[in-house]
């Protein structure tokens, strides 16, 4: 049995793996401090401060460095034009979007939110996607790296509060009407003409560099993984825990494909099954090699897709073109009920008119001015 080729795996929704890197995103308030007699003093230029927090010209560098990965990642196919012109829509509101996550970041932590458990998870899945042994070994290669443990973990903290706030404040407030589905999906009929399609997912049971000795312990794995999804465990649950892919982070989603998609082999057996039947486990023949079982998470027959069976996808659709105008109505109110200054040569792209947003100098600590004021009795 051959796995999918590099071809199929670019199909796959969502990126496969999780480093490092990618959780040191948009650091808020990284104000650079000397470590030396002068401790305390502010090396890097402060272009933003939000309330209490500030942001720097690093943390500004740091995000666009990380978005321009983003492009170039997302769309590997672009020309290097194509690249620059998305850089240059995203790149203007660089600033803002750092503004939008200290608000954030602070909106939770005067909600009482606590995220201390989902930090614990969050970080054992970067350990499990990364294949390193234990949490010890995870914060030796963190700070290998140049980076503090305790900075990594506040900036995963930081990413779940803005999530958990998004969550409370504004996802729990869209309402969907099933209505709406309906009339989406009757003006947009011929959007759910489709060929022929399967949704799938995957567990993978990695056999490379193992010895031979090992193959039927994994092979017994392999089968008693899927015994767990026919006795009516979730498939996607065990992939994030057990699965060796590359895709088990987002629960070995693999994505949508037509005929002619995949292997022959592949093709003929998924394309027979209905929607949650599961494969037999499979011993792939290609790199890397190990056993294989696919779901199938939907099956499109050709034509005119029922609207019950694109219901979620229109759900999808629907709360997308919601969420981000909800977003940023609620950010908006969030700028109006705080502190916000701005350098001049930088802009907020969502500064609110006539609000407590000025653009002002930067400035420098304030520790001497506080120890001049002590001096002189104020």
């Amino acid at each position: 049995m051959q796995r999918m080729n590099n071809e199929t795996r670019g199909r796959r929704r969502g990126k496969a793996g999780l480093w490092i890197a990618s959780l040191l995103l948009w650091p808020l308030g990284a104000v650079a401090q000397d470590k030396g007699p002068d401790k305390g003093k502010v090396l890097e230029e402060v272009v933003a401060r939000v309330n209490s927090d500030a942001i720097t010209r690093g943390d500004v560098e740091h995000a666009r460095a990380q978005m321009v990965d983003d492009v170039r990642h997302d769309c590997s196919t672009c020309t290097p034009d194509q690249i620059n012109e998305r850089v240059a829509t995203q790149e203007k509101n660089i600033l803002r979007d750092l503004i939008d996550a200290s608000l954030l970041v602070q909106r939770g932590k005067d909600m009482n939110i606590s995220v201390d458990t989902q930090v614990i998870k969050r970080l054992d899945e970067i350990r499990i996607d990364n294949k390193i042994a234990s949490m010890e070994d995870l914060e030796r290669q963190v700070t290998a790296t140049g980076v503090d443990f305790e900075d990594f973990k506040n900036n995963i903290r930081n990413q779940l509060l803005q999530q958990e706030v998004i969550r409370r404040e504004v996802g729990s407030k869209i309402i969907l009407d099933h209505a709406d589905i309906v009339k989406y999906y009757n003006d947009h009929m011929q959007e759910f003409v489709r060929p022929e399609q399967v949704v799938l997912r995957e567990i993978f049971v990695s056999t490379e560099g193992k010895p031979e000795a090992d193959k039927a312990t994994l092979r017994k794995k392999a089968d008693g993984l899927r015994d767990r999804v026919k006795a009516g465990e979730d498939f996607g649950e065990l992939a994030k825990r057990f699965s060796d892919g590359s895709t088990a982070k987002q629960g070995g989603d693999l994505g949508t494909f037509e005929r002619g998609q995949l292997a022959s082999d592949l093709e003929q057996t998924v394309f027979k099954m209905n929607r949650n039947d599961v494969t037999e486990v499979m011993e792939t023949k290609t790199k890397p090699d190990g056993f294989l079982m696919l779901q199938v998470e939907q099956h499109y027959p050709a034509g005119q897709q029922p609207e019950e069976k694109v219901e979620n996808e229109i759900e999808n659709k629907i709360y997308e073109t919601k969420i981000q105008p909800a977003m940023r109505e609620y950010l908006k109110t969030l700028r109006s009920d705080s502190y916000v200054e701005v350098k001049p040569g930088y802009v907020d792209t969502a500064a609110v008119s006539g609000g407590s947003i000025d653009e002002v100098p930067a400035t420098p600590d304030d520790t001497e001015k506080k120890k001049s004021k002590k001096k002189n009795g104020a």
